[in-house]
C-alpha cells in the first residue's frame, strides 16, 4: 500500500483523538474537518465544559463585565466530534495505540493531538493553600469563585507575584476600589518577561494608581483563623499584611505528569516535538502519530538559533494546532513548518502593553519611539547584532513594522530615520534582565534549550 493510499484511508476513516478541550484542540479539531478529514474524531478534556477563552478570565470576568460561562469559544464550523469531557486522561499506551483516561475507559487512536496546555502553579503549603480566600486563576470556576470574592467586598487583596497575570489582577482590584498589595520576588513587576527597564515603567505606574508594590520580597506564609479563613500574609522581610483574598499568581505548569512512562519526550518545560508538531520520543526519534499543539508543547523555531520555544500565547495555540491538524492527514512532502512569530498582549491600569518576538532573549534594547518617562513608547530588543523582538506601551500601531523586521533578522540597533524622524540619537541599553537562575515570575516565552540533530543548512548551487 502506497503512502498516498494511507493518508487517504486515514482521510476517510481513522481515528483522531485529541487531548485537551482547549482552544488549540478546538482550533485543529475545525482544521481537521475543513480540511476534508471524515473519519472518527474524540475530543478529551479535564474540565466539565467545551472550550472556551481565557484571556477575558483575568480581564473582563473579573470586573464583571462579562459572566464565565459566556466566555465559550465561538465555534468556525460543527466539528461532528465526540466529547469525552470532565474525564482526565490518565496514561498513554503507544504500542496498543490508547489513551487511558481517569475513569478507566479506554479511547483508540491513529493520531493523536495533545493540546492539554497548562493549569496554574499552586501555593506551595497545601493547608494554606485551602484556606478560604486563597485562590489562582486560570479556569473558568477559578475565574467565577474570585469575581464573586472581589464583589462582596474585601478590605484587601494580596497578589502573589507580578507577572501579566498578577499583574491584571491588582489592576483590576484598583478598578474596583480595592486596596490591593502586590508581592514581588523580583525588583520589578513584569522584569521577567520585559526586562528591568520596562519593569521601572510598571513599577511606577502601579505605585500611581494606588498599588502598594513590594518588591525584593517574597510570601512566606498564608495564615488562616479558626474559621479557616485568610487572615493574614507573612513577608520575607519580616512584615505581614492583613488580607482576606491572596491570588497565587506564581507561573504555569505544564499538563504533562500524565504521560509518564509512556516513552513520550514529555517533562515538565513541555511536550518536545518538531517544527511540524511531531512530537519526539525519549531517545530523541520523531514519531508520525502523535503531535503536540498549544501551551504544553515546544518546538524549534529558525529565527530564535533554532531554540526549543514554550508558548503560552492564544495566537500560538491557533496557529500551531492548525498546522499540526493540517500535517495529521497529508503525507510528508505535503506538510509544512510551524514558524509563528510570538505575540502577546496585556491590557492593565488603562494600559496596553504589547509584545511581539522574545524579549526575554534580549541582551540590548533602545526606545525607539515615545520615551520611558511618558510610558508611552516602542522598546526594541536585540540580539547579537539583529533585532529579535519588540516590546510597547500604547504603542502597538508600530509592532506590525517591527514584526517584519524580526522576521527579516534587520540588523540591531535599528536605523532611527527608518522608524522615527523625531529621534536624534537610540542610546542602546542593557534591557536589566534578571538573572535566569533566580526565581521571578517569567515570561510567557520560554527558550528550553537545543535539540542536538538541529543545524541550520544553507544549500548553494554548484559551479562549473
Amino acid at each position: 500500500m502506497s503512502a498516498d493510499t494511507d493518508v487517504a484511508a486515514l482521510r476517510r476513516d481513522g481515528r483522531i483523538v485529541v487531548v485537551g478541550a482547549s482552544l488549540a484542540g478546538l482550533r485543529a479539531a475545525e482544521t481537521l474537518r475543513e480540511q476534508g478529514f471524515t473519519g472518527s474524531l474524540t475530543m478529551i478534556g479535564d474540565e466539565p465544559y467545551e472550550p472556551y477563552d481565557r484571556p477575558p478570565l483575568s480581564k473582563q470576568v473579573l470586573l464583571g463585565r462579562a459572566r464565565a460561562e459566556d466566555t465559550q469559544l465561538p465555534r468556525r464550523r460543527d466539528i461532528d466530534a465526540q466529547w469525552r469531557i470532565g474525564v482526565p486522561a490518565e496514561g498513554l499506551d503507544r504500542d496498543a495505540k490508547q489513551v487511558r483516561l481517569a475513569n478507566g475507559d479506554t479511547v483508540g487512536y491513529d493520531r493523536l493531538l495533545i493540546a492539554t496546555g497548562t493549569r496554574a502553579r499552586p501555593w506551595f503549603h497545601p493547608e494554606q493553600a485551602e484556606l478560604d480566600g486563597v485562590f489562582v486563576l486560570r479556569t473558568r470556576d477559578d475565574s467565577a469563585r474570585l469575581n464573586r470574592k472581589l464583589t462582596s467586598g474585601p478590605a484587601r487583596v494580596l497578589v502573589i507575584g507580578a507577572g501579566f497575570t498578577g499583574c491584571e489582577v491588582a489592576s483590576a482590584c484598583c478598578e474596583l476600589g480595592i486596596d490591593v498589595t502586590v508581592a514581588e520576588r523580583g525588583p520589578a513587576p513584569l522584569v521577567g518577561a520585559l526586562g528591568g527597564v520596562i519593569g521601572a515603567v510598571a513599577d511606577r505606574m502601579q505605585r500611581r494608581n494606588g498599588v502598594d508594590l513590594r518588591c525584593g520580597v517574597s510570601v512566606t506564609a498564608l495564615e488562616g483563623d479558626e474559621s479557616g479563613r485568610l487572615r493574614r500574609a507573612h513577608l520575607s522581610d519580616g512584615t505581614a499584611i492583613d488580607v482576606q483574598v491572596a491570588v497565587v499568581s506564581l507561573g504555569a505548569l505544564r499538563n504533562t505528569e500524565w504521560l509518564a512512562g509512556s516513552g513520550v519526550a514529555a517533562g515538565p518545560r513541555g511536550i518536545a516535538c518538531d517544527a511540524g508538531c511531531r512530537v519526539f520520543d525519549v531517545n530523541g526519534i520523531v514519531t508520525d502519530d502523535i503531535y503536540a499543539a498549544g501551551d504544553v508543547a515546544r518546538s524549534p523555531h529558525p529565527l530564535f538559533d533554532y531554540q526549543f520555544l514554550s508558548l503560552e500565547h492564544w495566537g500560538n495555540a491557533v496557529e500551531q494546532a492548525e498546522t499540526a491538524a493540517h500535517n495529521m492527514i497529508c503525507a510528508g512532502p505535503d506538510r509544512r513548518p510551524h514558524l509563528w512569530l510570538p505575540m502577546f498582549w496585556s491590557t492593565q491600569f488603562r494600559v496596553n502593553i504589547k509584545s511581539v518576538g522574545i524579549p526575554s532573549m534580549g541582551d540590548q534594547m533602545v526606545i525607539a519611539q515615545g520615551t520611558l518617562a511618558e510610558e508611552r513608547f516602542v522598546a526594541v530588543y536585540g540580539y547579537r547584532g539583529r533585532v529579535i523582538a519588540a516590546a510597547s506601551f500604547d504603542g502597538a500601531r508600530w509592532l506590525g513594522f517591527y514584526e517584519e523586521q524580526i522576521a527579516a533578522a534587520a540588523p540591531f540597533p535599528p536605523d532611527y530615520r527608518l522608524v522615527d524622524r523625531r529621534t536624534s540619537t537610540l542610546p542602546v541599553i542593557d534591557p536589566q534582565f534578571p538573572d535566569p537562575h533566580l526565581p521571578t515570575h517569567g515570561p510567557t516565552v520560554t527558550l528550553t534549550g537545543h535539540s542536538p540533530s538541529e543545524r541550520r543548512v544553507k544549500f548553494v548551487p554548484s559551479h562549473a
